[in-house]
């Protein structure tokens, strides 16, 4: 992008009452960011779902002020931009009407890598909980996944830490501009994410971790991989709103079950109740139900199966001969040569339908 087409879309993103939805919708209509605020409102006003509620605001100088000056702090922090209509921009969460037209990121991350997983959980982790992280990550680290998590306390650290333990690429979405890191006691492991994965986040630099941002950072977690594992959560809390989201996205989910009587298995135990996720009790059954093994067999080099066999000139002459001169010579050919695979015409001609064609036996030769 531009540099005026950056600025033009973080000031849709500056103005209060349009969000990601309606700053798509505006983008579409007119063709780029620039665009929406070259054209008139009373033009804008003429596209379904937007009203003078929504646009106002859109002419505002304040917000170009806002757009500009966070501008200057992505360059000179030399932040990574993904637009939405970028072939950069995530593959998953591209397919979400409601993901942000612009997300801002550090590390050296692939984000259009296919095998994507996010794993949630709850910040009171048990031993339990770290256990499975542990031996899910050590049986899904063959095939190479990103694991996406929030770097919160609890599941979402055990789980990134597993993955840069196996040389995983792991992407913490935050709820707050790259400028710092929540919580801070996870800020010594910045270095060695940012090395292989990375931070990602919608929010400008001016944005703190207030509990709103989290819940809507949720959907970005949700969207950004094909399935969603739930670990460990009470009956309440803000891994049961990422995987509702990710259900609504039409994505998998998948939950740890535990005991009927253990706090922080209740939530999955519940989602698993619901239907609302799949039960999982190892890499294996998410690997499975995905489909991955399956993939993994097609970026193999498939050998070729030789369907058939090549004939030299005078196979291929005797073979055409005896297409030519009908059932009935090569009944009597068979018969007389005693060969009982070629008894009748028709078992030859229907290996040849079924693609399966030997070279004739040197009998059959002899006898033509």
């Amino acid at each position: 992008m531009t540099e005026p087409e950056i600025i033009a879309a973080l000031r849709l993103q500056a103005i209060p009452n349009i969000g990601d939805v309606t700053a798509r919708k505006l983008i579409a209509h007119c063709g780029s960011p620039t665009a929406v605020f070259e054209d008139k409102i009373q033009h804008l006003l003429k596209i379904d779902g937007i009203g003078r509620f929504t646009l106002n605001g859109l002419k505002d100088a304040v917000y170009l002020d806002e757009a500009e000056a966070e501008y200057q702090f992505i360059c000179k922090e030399n932040i990574a931009l993904s637009y939405f209509m970028d072939d950069g921009y995530p593959y998953f969460l591209k397919h979400c009407p409601d993901a942000p037209i612009l997300l801002f990121q550090r590390g050296n991350m692939n984000l259009n890598q296919k095998r994507i997983i996010s794993v949630v959980g709850t910040r009171s982790i048990t031993n339990y909980g770290s256990t499975f992280c542990e031996a899910f990550i050590e049986e899904i680290a063959p095939l190479d996944p990103i694991i996406v998590s929030g770097l919160a306390y609890g599941v979402d650290i055990t789980i990134q830490k597993a993955a840069m333990n196996h040389g995983l690429q792991t992407i913490a979405c935050m709820a707050h501009g790259l400028n710092q890191i929540y919580p801070k006691a996870h800020k010594k492991f910045a270095s060695e994410m940012e090395q292989n994965g990375g931070f990602l986040t919608e929010f400008w630099s001016t944005s703190n971790p207030d509990r709103e941002n989290f819940l809507k950072r949720n959907r970005i977690i949700a969207g950004m991989s094909e399935a969603t594992l739930v670990v460990e959560s009470a009956e309440k809390g803000g891994s049961l709103v990422t995987a509702d989201i990710a259900n609504g996205y039409n994505r998998e989910v998948f939950a740890v079950p535990g005991r009927c009587s253990d706090k922080f298995s209740k939530g999955c135990n519940d989602l698993i109740k619901r239907q609302k996720a799949h039960l999982l009790t190892s890499a294996a059954e998410l690997i499975y139900l995905l489909g991955w093994d399956l993939e993994e067999k097609k970026e193999e080099s498939p050998v070729q199966k030789q369907l058939f066999i090549e004939l030299d000139e005078t196979e291929q002459s005797i073979y055409s001969y005896l297409q030519l001169n009908g059932k009935q010579l090569l009944d009597t050919v068979a018969l007389e040569c005693n060969l009982p695979i070629f008894k009748t015409s028709s078992t030859l001609l229907g290996m040849e339908m079924k693609g399966v064609i030997r070279p004739l036996p040197g009998k059959l030769f002899e006898a033509i």
